[in-house]
Formats: C-alpha cells, structure tokens, sequence
C-alpha cells in the first residue's frame, strides 16, 4: 500500500529541500510514499495579492489565516480521496511521539495543514481538522518544520523504507526505554573502550546487556518514560 502525505503552507519552499533527502527521498523513489505540497496562497479570492491572513477579531496583536482558503483547499484534496486523519501542527495540540507516528504509518492518506502567523480562524478547528498535533512545548514561526518532523518519523516506519527494517523497530522510544549505547570500529580509540561483552560475539548475552543498559539510561535520563 502506498501512502499519500498532502502538506498545505503557505511557505512550500521551507520544505523543498527536507522532504526530498535522505529516507524521504528514498521512500518517494521506491514508489512507497507520495509527499505532495500545496500552496494555500493558490486558494486565496485575492488573485491579485494572494492574501490568505486577515487581523483577528478582539483586537489581539498578529495575523491569523483565513477560513475561505483553507476551507478551499481541504475540500479540493477531500473531494479527490478520503483522508485517515486531517492533521493541524498547533503547539497546544497532542504531544507528537513514537507511539503516534506507529499509529500515523498505517495510513493511507494523511492531510496536514500547517499553521502559521498567529494561528488559523478556530472554525477551521471546529469543523474540518480531525486531529491536533504539537511537537514541544515551544512555538516556531510556522507549522513547517514540525509537518517535515513528522512527515521523517512516520515515513521511515514505512516497510523498504530504511535498509534494516529492525533498525526502526528498535530505536529509542519503542518500547518506552532510550536505545542502549552503540559502538563502531575500531574497538580502542586513545585507550577508549568498547565494552568487551559486544566484542564476546554472544548473541544472549549482547542482548541482556543492551536491555540493562537501555533501562539504567531510561531512569537517569527519562524517567518520566518508566511510569
């Protein structure tokens, strides 16, 4: 099955060069993922000027994007396919993490649509976003960058995606433990050491000690992880 990714911004070209590298890139040309961006400026009724954004109601400082062209949009790529999740980057959506992107890469068809300014008319929120997503507690400009963060964290879950399909399946967070420490030739650099249990060649053994270390970095690290 192939996924489909439509990311409406209204700054497509802050995500030209991050979702075209790398595994992105990589999944795109095996055929396994389509990332397709659209400009919400090509929506706006201003075809002179190309507004989408208009001073908020209250008097509140900062622009905030209209619903005409939003509204425009999703019912444009809606009436082409049915969507698993219509997805607004809001950072005072769900904290975004591992579980979440497992969850978002058996889709078929996501939408994410990317704030910017001050944020978007909150009727779009109330009637055509189906899911709310942050990735921190912290604001950036835009939702660009947090779009090309979860865009990464769900495509490479992706079967083909990545070389060794086990790598994704044991990278920090899967298990809610921190991955264990790894090392690379050669085994003494300046009198550092790899730890002689991973030089042993003793499968069960190598696999006790990445579990005990995983777990003592998860409590000094992140215990919030444990609980």
């Amino acid at each position: 099955m192939r996924m489909r990714i439509d990311i409406i911004t209204v700054l497509p070209e802050l995500l030209e060069n991050p979702l075209h590298a790398s595994i992105l890139k990589r999944a795109q040309d095996k055929g396994l993922v389509e990332i397709h961006l659209h400009d919400l400026r090509d929506y706006s009724s201003d075809k002179r000027h190309r507004r989408v954004d208009d001073y908020p109601f209250g008097g509140q400082a900062g622009m905030v994007l209209q619903c005409e062209p939003i509204d425009r949009a999703i019912a444009v790529l809606c009436a082409e396919r049915t969507y698993d999740e219509v997805i607004y980057t809001s950072p005072d959506g769900e904290t975004f993490n591992q579980p979440i992107a497992n969850q978002l890469s058996l889709c078929k068809n996501l939408l994410i649509l990317c704030g910017h300014y001050k944020g978007i008319d909150y009727r779009i929120r109330e009637h055509l976003i189906t899911r709310e997503i942050s990735i921190g507690d912290y604001v950036l400009t835009g939702g660009e960058l947090a779009a090309a963060v979860m865009a990464d964290a769900i495509v490479r879950l992706i079967p083909g995606a990545i070389g060794d399909e086990q790598s994704a399946l044991s990278d920090s967070f899967q298990d809610n433990l921190l991955a264990p420490p790894v090392y690379t030739r050669p085994s003494d650099y300046n009198g550092w050491q790899v730890p002689e249990i991973l030089l042993s060649g003793h499968e069960a053994n190598i696999r006790d000690w990445e579990l005990q270390q995983s777990i003592e970095r998860t409590k000094r690290l992140r215990p919030d992880l444990l609980s």
